[in-house]
């Protein structure tokens, strides 16, 4: 319920603090940091928590400092070298930890971790004191702790407040101190032992002497278990019911007293005729009661079967209970009111009884002042009231809520509220709820939704009365919904006070979850086997779904790049391109089936992201290889386009991204009709903090659209638009659910517009750090201050055009396809020409041709496309191309590729010639296919090999050779006969020290942590995975081999 925000304050280096300020905060915590490489007293006051670095400064000096300006309840963690230690010494006291430098970052980070749940804890306790000190503090009943021998350890606000002492003077004291008595009570000190003895809650009356009497209280004591299990004490629960008890005597004394008055005075009598008009006799003792000298006033007053000075609303129901008396001898009671002149009230009990004399009827009336006795009736019923209350205070301690009703008018009374973690009973039914009001909101906000019906009729005044009259109790049980956790609830209504005179019903609400779900447990354990079995069942066939939705792209431009390669097999430089792109592609797919096969992440639902330096250009021309197949088979315009974009090196984790961009750009090529257009466009938007970058990707079509119904639940898991459009086109309807999640993970944003028979527009804003170690893309030495002049009738892309070529040290224009020739025919020369060549009707090659004849055959002229252009490379450079490049336009490799074409870059490193390797190695592999692989491309970097089919081959090849004539093993692990676990150990066990140091490294499918530890445990010197990343594999074998060599 608490929330606790950290201000941390780092001083020294900032390399140091990375670990800090990447940890993420537990639960109830955020943090802020700030940081300096010395000490500032501003920032030293404001921070909860410093961590100083004194590596580098003076540890002394630096350590006072930050002591004096720290605030009072700030903490001090010091990181020093061991050097440094001594002369901390003096500091230490005030220290809250100091940790010896140097440290690693995991070191660091367990470290961290270590204090936030030290910190967790602290807080944790603080809130649970906090609300064990309000719940008992404000309890209007006596609570104690004792320990065995009868001192009280704790007691509450309301302990103190009977025995008239503070806390301070209570705990640590004995009964007979606190009570102010001569010595403890017997009494007492005998339940106690019974409760420690017998371990079980004992509730009695108890008779308390004090100093200032005694005093009749209702335990409820029950033992306290120490850590061992053992009793060491008592907490007890006392109701104080002496002035309930002197109120119950008090009401019997007057009530006997009532009746000697009763017996011993005269009562008010008077006669009169059966109409009313006349008053036949009245006595004295009758018109003082009715408020008269005389009876000749009170037949002036206007007397008329009753005295004008009954109370109004009295009269009528006085005059019908008279008239129902009809023959002599018939008598009734009467309770009624008058007024006196003076304003006071009486309250009289009476008699009518119609008598006859000599044929004659007439009404004999008594009359008898009952005020008195009234008031202590009231008097009487109030102690009575407070005296249930405690007792249901005391006997509904399981109940969250209890309550009374009068069923009559629908008024009601907030007995008890207990355990309502959000106060959601407290606001609803505090103070004098009113039912119908105070039910009705209760099941809108608690009642799980299904059981609200049910609810309202159970907890109904018609239906309460019904069950009540019938049965005396009513129940009904339910669930509720609370902060997202449902919970089984039991409502229970039982009567209060007098059935036949009110219809009064206490109302109680309690949670029945525990039992109610072991009972479930008991008597649906074969349908919970079967219900896990099929949610199993579903598990799979949704992680199926979802990976065969991310597999099948790459996939696809796996086959159809290779079918191309295949059908261009004599062009090198074509083959060359869709074998990079094919590369791509396997990289991508090799990334997510490792994600496939990593069970601890499917079971737990978790995926880890893995934040690596990357470049947004490559990110963006990957994409447009892996779906540029799909593009130009349906006849689609695919643009990708920047804007703004400066920083492209970043830190991301690249597979994610690509499956979330790849997925919207997948959606838009399955859902956009031939013919239509394709929209990507990233945008670099301002308002980063210091270090990093916000981006927006937008996808947009020309395709089929979404109605506004789906498009509100398109995040949903297997959720699709159902019309005819789309039934042709398959998919599960896990895409989107899946990228929104990714989305989510990555801390970013994603919206969707969309409109049927219009298109789609899909926006993802992230936040990335910059990768700060990449080169910026500077300007070209030979071609600055030159003239550079961009085509197209595209303003959008012109733009990008000319404001990439100003970053290159370029003065660039623009101007229109149909401009070109009459700009060239006025003299105007430029160094560089960028021409889109997707000019409208075709104008690109004649715009390139006009360019070519006036500017020479000097002059680079660059076609930029956002397809494939290696079919049309032959016929491009024949009209004067020099050469193409992507679109969008990507600073860095427009850069490198004007470097190129002004000879100005350096050789590439494909151009270089890689080192030759020598040495002899023995590949223990048992797949042919795989040999075949690996014996091609170590021999092409002139390693001799020779090949073992199995563990055990291996070793017998490896014992009979001399010292040196292997240099290296390269062991698969799975292999019949022996693997290479069993295989390494035997390697190692040789008596020949020289050959069982041989270098050995795991060349394997298995590709986990836990797979690279338990082939190290075996004795292996490292670990590579299948399949073979050949710039890993010559890393490995070089530090192997150079190791070896020293």
């Amino acid at each position: 319920m608490y929330h606790c925000h950290l201000r941390f304050y780092c001083v020294g280096r900032p390399e140091t603090f990375e670990v800090l300020r990447t940890a993420e905060p537990l639960d109830h915590f955020t943090h802020t940091f700030t940081a300096s490489a010395r000490p500032e007293a501003d920032l030293t006051r404001e921070a909860d928590v410093i961590f100083a670095d004194l590596q580098g400064l003076d540890p002394t000096e630096t350590t006072k400092e930050l002591l004096t300006h720290m605030g009072e309840k700030a903490q001090l963690i010091v990181l020093a070298e061991e050097g440094q230690r001594a002369a901390l010494s003096p500091c230490l006291p005030q220290l809250r930890d100091l940790w010896t430098l140097p440290m690693g970052r995991e070191e660091l980070s367990f470290r961290f971790l270590r204090w936030q749940e030290g910190c967790k804890l602290e807080k944790d306790h603080w809130e649970t004191s906090h609300f064990f000190e309000e719940t008992i503090n404000h309890i209007p009943n006596l609570i104690w702790y004792k320990t065995k021998d009868g001192i009280h350890e704790k007691v509450n606000d309301s302990f103190c407040k009977t025995v008239r002492k503070t806390k301070e003077q209570v705990q640590g004291q004995g009964h007979a101190y606190i009570w102010d008595v001569e010595q403890d009570d017997p009494a007492c000190i005998e339940s106690e032992r019974i409760v420690m003895t017998k371990e079980e809650t004992c509730v009695s009356e108890e008779v308390i002497m004090t100093g200032e009497g005694t005093r009749l209280l209702t335990t409820y004591k029950s033992p306290l278990y120490d850590l061992d299990g053992s009793v060491m004490g008592t907490v007890g629960v006392a109701i104080d019911v002496t002035q309930e008890r002197a109120y119950e005597r008090e009401i019997i004394r007057k009530n006997e007293t009532l009746e000697t008055i009763f017996t011993t005075l005269d009562c008010g009598v008077m006669r009169h005729t059966v109409d009313g008009a006349h008053i036949l006799s009245i006595n004295r003792a009758a018109l003082v009661i009715l408020g008269y000298e005389s009876q000749a006033e009170l037949e002036a007053n206007g007397f008329n079967m009753v005295a004008e000075s009954v109370v109004e609303e009295d009269k009528e129901p006085l005059r019908q209970a008279i008239r129902s008396l009809v023959r002599p001898g018939d008598s009734v009671s009467v309770e009624y009111r008058v007024r006196h002149e003076d304003g006071e009230v009486l309250h009289i009990t009476g008699n009518v009884k119609l008598l006859e004399e000599n044929g004659v009827r007439f009404y004999q009336r008594f009359l008898l002042d009952s005020t008195e006795q009234k008031r202590q009736e009231h008097q009487a019923q109030l102690a009575k009231e407070r005296y249930h209350m405690g007792l249901i205070q005391a006997l509904s301690t399981d109940y969250n809520l209890v309550c009374f009703f009068d069923l009559e008018t629908g008024k009601g009374t907030s007995l008890r509220i207990n355990n309502c973690p959000y106060s959601v009973l407290d606001d609803i039914f505090a103070g004098e709820p009113q039912m119908e009001e105070s039910v009705g909101r209760y099941i809108e906000a608690c009642v799980y939704v299904e059981d609200r019906e049910m609810m309202a009729r159970a907890m109904s005044r018609e239906k309460l009365y019904q069950d009540l009259a019938e049965k005396g109790i009513s129940y009904a049980n339910y669930r509720t919904l609370c902060n997202g956790e449902m919970k089984y609830f039991q409502m229970k209504a039982v009567r209060a006070g007098s059935w036949d005179q009110t219809h009064g019903v206490v109302l109680g609400l309690r949670s029945v979850d525990e039992e109610t779900r072991s009972e479930m447990e008991k008597k649906n354990i074969l349908e919970n086997a079967l219900a896990q079995a099929n949610r199993a069942n579903q598990a799979k066939s949704t992680f199926l779904s979802n990976m065969s939705h991310d597999i099948r792209t790459p996939m696809n431009a796996i086959i159809g790049f290779t079918t191309l390669a295949t059908s261009h097999i004599d062009r090198r430089d074509q083959v060359e391109e869709y074998l990079k792109k094919i590369m791509a592609s396997g990289n991508h797919l090799l990334n997510l089936i490792n994600d496939i096969l990593d069970m601890s992440h499917i079971e737990s639902g978790k995926i880890h992201l893995e934040e690596k330096p990357g470049s947004l250009p490559e990110i963006l021309q990957e994409l447009r290889n892996i779906v540029l197949v799909d593009v130009e088979a349906k006849g689609l315009e695919l643009h990708i386009d920047t804007k703004d974009l400066v920083n492209e090196a970043i830190y991301c984790d690249r597979l994610r991204l690509n499956q979330v961009l790849l997925n919207l750009l997948s959606n838009a090529v399955k859902y956009t009709e031939p013919g239509g257009q394709i929209q990507m466009r990233l945008t670099e938007k301002p308002g980063a903090p210091q270090g990093f970058a916000n981006y927006e990707f937008l996808v947009k079509d020309t395709g089929i659209g979404m109605s506004r119904e789906f498009v509100k639940k398109i995040f949903e898991p297997f959720e699709r638009e159902r019309n005819s459009t789309l039934s042709g086109i398959q998919g599960t309807g896990l895409g989107m659910a899946i990228t929104k999640n990714i989305v989510d993970m990555m801390h970013g944003s994603i919206w969707v517009e969309s409109e049927q028979g219009v298109g789609t527009q899909v926006t993802v804003s992230f936040q990335f750090r910059l990768y700060a170690e990449a080169e910026a893309a500077g300007d070209i030495p030979r071609l600055r201050g030159c003239r550079g002049l961009v085509v197209s009738d595209d303003e959008v892309f012109a733009l990008s055009g000319v404001h990439s070529l100003k970053q290159l040290g370029i003065e660039a224009r623009h101007v229109p396809a149909e401009e070109v020739t009459q700009r060239l025919s006025k003299g105007e020369s430029y160094c560089v020409y960028l021409v889109d060549w997707h000019l409208a009707d075709g104008l690109a090659a004649q715009v390139v041709q006009s360019i070519r004849e006036r500017a020479g055959a000097e002059a680079p002229i660059l076609a930029l496309t956002e397809r494939d252009w290696t079919d049309l490379l032959d016929e491009a450079r024949r009209i004067g191309v020099t050469a193409f490049c992507g679109k969008p336009i990507i600073l860095s490799q427009l850069r490198e590729r004007l470097g190129l074409l002004t000879e100005e870059e350096k050789p590439s490193a494909g151009a270089q010639t890689a080192p030759l390797r020598r040495g002899r190695i023995l590949l223990t592999e048992d797949n042919e296919l795989n040999q075949e692989i690996a014996e091609a491309i170590l021999t092409e970097a002139g390693f001799e090999i020779e090949i073992a089919d199995n563990g055990k081959l291996a070793v017998e090849m490896l014992k009979a050779s001399q010292p040196g004539y292997y240099q290296l093993v390269l062991m698969d692990v799975q292999m019949p006969v022996m693997n290479g676990y069993e295989a390494t150990r035997a390697i190692r066990k040789l008596s020949d020290p020289a050959l069982a140091s041989i270098p050995i490294i795991a060349m394997t499918a298995n590709a986990f942590e836990e797979d690279r530890r338990e082939a190290l445990k075996n004795g292996m010197n490292a670990h590579i995975a299948k399949p073979i990343d050949i710039d890993i594999l010559f890393e490995t074998l070089d530090k192997m081999l150079e190791k070896d060599d020293t």
